[in-house]
């Protein structure tokens, strides 16, 4: 659906976009991840056409964005990180208001915005005017406003921005709604929890390039990140026996303690597998009273601090 190849963006001496690569598969969420002026909105607004390139290519759907973008605005739906409602129209007449932009009027367009409202959970709302509306209400209308002309591409700017933990969680829902409707949806964000929980990919930009992407596991694989292995013994002469034990294993890298248990980092050469099993096999052999024996779970956030630090200049 969305290829960018050597995408490119100055801002006088200051390279905004450094030759980035991205391809996003039809039908997909993805997560857009980056620290504040790594180059995420510069690119949205490239793909959606309100900004041009310096250099590279953005091809959407067989489209090439950057020489027909006046084709390409039929198939984007674009909501920027800050928008603008108008406080003195109703729900339903701010709806109508855009489908008249597309040239949708009378009965389509209420047939039109009255099924955009069901699907965003503001049918309630219609006939409130829009200043009355909560943060999360307003951002689900300009949801709405996006999706009136039926775009193929979605590209959304921090859409939980401000929100509160059950507006963030009705966005989630009607997002993945969207995409099980075959929508592709392309969502920057820095609630990277929640990201990683309903996006199919993920794409890590730093300094304007592309520095990881794929799934989170995908990524570690990619990066060779060793979790550590997390022990719990029972007793702290149990605790005293392992730290001999392990700091004789020529397979720890590094220990750390907190009360009964030890976080162990292993070297990452060879079987990860084999060595956390032989590991535990020695700590039963020498009776170690073990509670219990587990690889940490990876996160986005682990990750993307990781990721970004290994960026720095």
């Amino acid at each position: 659906m969305l290829k960018i190849t050597d995408l490119q963006k100055h801002f006088g001496s200051f390279q905004a976009l450094n030759h980035l690569n991205l391809e996003i598969a039809k039908g997909e969420l993805f997560g857009f991840v980056g620290p504040n002026g790594a180059g995420k909105t510069t690119t949205m607004k490239i793909i959606s056409g309100l900004m041009r390139a310096d250099g590279g290519e953005v091809v959407i759907d067989g489209i090439n964005a950057l020489k027909d973008s006046r084709k390409l605005k039929e198939k984007i739906g674009y909501m920027p990180d800050f928008f603008g409602v108008y406080d003195n129209l109703k729900a339903y007449e701010y709806l109508e208001f855009y489908a008249s932009v597309y040239g949708i009027l009378g009965r389509d367009a209420r047939e039109l915005c009255n099924n955009l409202l069901d699907l965003v959970n503001l049918s309630d709302k219609a006939d409130t005017y829009v200043d009355s509306l909560s943060r999360g209400m307003k951002q689900r209308l300009c949801l709405a406003r996006s999706l009136v002309h039926n775009p193929e591409l979605l590209i959304l700017d921090e859409p939980a921005s401000g929100l509160d933990p059950r507006a963030r969680f009705e966005m989630k829902e009607i997002l993945r709604n969207l995409c099980s409707m075959g929508k592709t949806i392309l969502i920057s964000s820095h609630i990277l929890p929640e990201l990683a929980e309903m996006c199919s990919s993920i794409g890590i930009i730093e300094h304007g390039s592309m520095v990881a992407c794929g799934s989170v596991e995908d990524i570690q694989n990619t990066l060779k990140t060793s979790n550590p292995v997390i022990i719990k013994v029972t007793d702290t002469k149990g605790l005293d026996d392992a730290i001999l034990l392990l700091k004789e294993n020529p397979e720890v890298q590094s220990i750390s303690v907190q009360e009964l248990t030890l976080s162990v980092v292993l070297k990452e050469e060879g079987d990860a597998s084999r060595a956390e099993a032989a590991l535990l096999s020695s700590l039963v052999s020498s009776h170690v009273p073990v509670r219990s024996f587990y690889r940490e779970e990876g996160n986005l956030e682990s990750l993307f601090m990781q990721i970004t630090a290994e960026q720095e200049p």
